[in-house]
């Protein structure tokens, strides 16, 4: 099988038929983990037509993430759909010509605290609550076919995501180093992706 296997305790790459990691010596399959607690005598091999036990990476070698550019857009997108639901809603509440002032020019309301409370608390509950729903994104993403998950390509629960839409605070308080590094980084994995250990994967 081609692909590599991430270790779980580690991080480390290794190759798709390993059965322990080459950086940290851990098991990657309860097979291996009995091969390694009895001292190399591995239990019976599972049936063919089993599933994959779960719990541990699987290998995949046609793996799509996310890359800089294209999620820096879907921020973009993202961004004015929290104005435009939030800009009317602060109108409502009595920010009138703040609202419409953010709306027009961003930094108008930059020492509004009350305008500004509401946006952030805008930002944060729209990116939980969407990538932690059965959609996986935010609409911004979803235009470009991506999807939130944890590291074995699962749905990720609302409290990583709030983790991770609050770890980039972090990501940009470090010269936008941590939103840069989905460049650079093997799976396209930004500081704030590393902390809550998620993916952006495109589908």
């Amino acid at each position: 099988m081609n692909g590599n296997i991430f270790c779980n305790k580690c991080g480390a790459p290794n190759d798709a038929g390993a059965q322990f990691c080459s950086r940290c010596g851990a098991a990657f399959s309860p097979i291996a983990a009995s091969a390694q607690s009895t001292g190399g005598a591995a239990a019976p091999a599972p049936a063919m037509g089993y599933p994959p036990p779960t719990g541990y990476p699987i290998a995949q070698a046609g793996a799509r993430y996310g890359g800089f550019w294209i999620r820096v857009v879907a921020a973009i997108i993202d961004a004015i759909l929290v104005r435009v639901v939030f800009v009317p809603i602060g109108a409502i509440l009595g920010f009138g010509g703040i609202a419409m002032g953010g709306l027009i020019h961003p930094g108008f309301h930059l020492f509004h605290g009350p305008f500004v409370f509401l946006i952030l608390c805008g930002s944060w509950l729209y990116e939980a609550f969407m990538e932690s729903s059965s959609y996986q994104a935010t609409v911004g993403k979803m235009i470009f076919g991506m999807k939130v998950t944890d590291l074995y390509g699962n749905r990720i629960s609302f409290a990583r995501a709030t983790g991770r839409h609050f770890a980039k605070i972090l990501s940009g308080m470090i010269l936008c180093i941590g939103f840069i590094m989905v460049g650079f980084t093997e799976r396209k994995q930004g500081l704030h992706d590393m902390i809550a250990g998620t993916l952006v994967r495109r589908t």
